[in-house]
């Protein structure tokens, strides 16, 4: 465990790529959203001259509930996952752990608000079991499957952090993207659970912001405690609604077949050059064990191709996130990593 301020919380894929890159370092599937979305969202601008009613709050609420088989009233609208951990620091009472190595916005988000935080660090291969979490944490973050590590943790390992006035905050950004989404814990009602999810990765809406809490309605009534008024705009309410209606969900389910093809093909090409995952992965993309990672990343840069620096996360250095890409995408970034031997 460890209390320590020693790495750049605020450090995220985006910054390793530029325009026209080759880009394994954003996990974002495309770079645009599918036409079927873009064309609702086309369709929601003709009503941006009006603010954002409760009713169409509570209408989408309704579509996302029914995704998950929850009632309407566990379901919060999101900008974005990461506003959903921006709120975290009203949930803790006495202090949070952070199970690393992980996302690192929660992390950041707590400390700034100056709540006492613990990170829990797990050794490879990341097995949550493991993990020692302290007894007075009232506040338990943990992904699933975990960026950056793309392990997929078993929910009966989720499950059993808890404790008599403890909260587990599942961060399940990835979920969608393993098949059938067999750990997921967004299904199911507990009190002491909250699952906070994303839609900007695998409907390319990164610059959107679309997300979603499920909860307790007690614990959601407290996160929103001083929440500004209209906190996700109609473009937003209408993309939600649009990605968590039964069709989009048939389309991301026959998409996470695809990235386990795809991650398949890449892991086999970097063995070619000597790298191996450091875990086994189940999301759409691989932590890999590159020995002088830096110089690596750096070399692969100046040939046009972006991945991601991993020693900004607790518990890793020598290490690199590679994005589930196509197969031609991939045989171009093994061809410019064959180039650096």
């Amino acid at each position: 465990m460890s209390d320590a301020h020693d790495h750049d919380l605020r450090h995220h894929g985006d910054v390793d790529a530029e325009p026209g890159m080759e880009d394994f370092a954003v996990n974002v599937r495309g770079t645009r959203p599918p036409e079927w979305l873009r064309a609702i969202l086309v369709d929601s601008l003709g009503r941006v001259g009006s603010y954002p009613s409760a009713e169409h709050d509570r209408a989408v609420r309704e579509v996302v509930a029914a995704r998950h088989g929850r009632h309407p009233d566990e379901v919060l609208l999101l900008a974005g996952a990461a506003e959903g951990f921006a709120m975290l620091p009203r949930l803790v009472r006495r202090r949070a752990a952070v199970i690393h190595p992980s996302f690192t916005e929660p992390e950041f988000a707590l400390r700034e608000a100056g709540v006492p935080t613990t990170r829990v660090i797990l050794s490879r291969p990341y097995v949550l079991a493991a993990a020692t979490v302290p007894e007075d944490a009232d506040v338990v973050v943990v992904g699933n499957p975990t960026n950056p590590t793309s392990v997929l943790h078993p929910r009966r390992d989720v499950l059993a952090m808890r404790r008599p006035g403890r909260l587990v905050v599942v961060d399940e950004a990835f979920a969608d993207t393993t098949p059938g989404e067999p750990e997921s814990l967004a299904g199911e009602s507990y009190p002491d659970v909250l699952v906070l999810r994303s839609l900007t990765k695998s409907f390319a809406l990164a610059g959107l912001r679309c997300g979603y809490a499920l909860g307790h309605p007690d614990v959601l009534a407290r996160l929103t405690r001083g929440r500004a008024h209209w906190p996700l705009g109609t473009l937003q309410l209408d993309a939600v609604a649009a990605c968590s209606s039964p069709e989009a969900v048939r389309r991301v389910e026959r998409d996470a077949a695809v990235i386990a093809d795809e991650r398949a093909y890449l892991i086999d090409r970097l063995a070619t050059v000597g790298v191996r995952p450091a875990a086994r992965p189940s999301s759409s993309f691989v932590l890999v064990d590159v020995p002088d990672a830096e110089r690596v990343r750096r070399g692969l840069r100046a040939r046009g191709v972006a991945v991601r620096r991993c020693d900004t996360f607790p518990g890793l250095g020598d290490q690199l996130r590679l994005a589930v890409r196509d197969r031609g995408a991939v045989d171009r970034l093994v061809t410019a990593w064959h180039a650096l031997l």
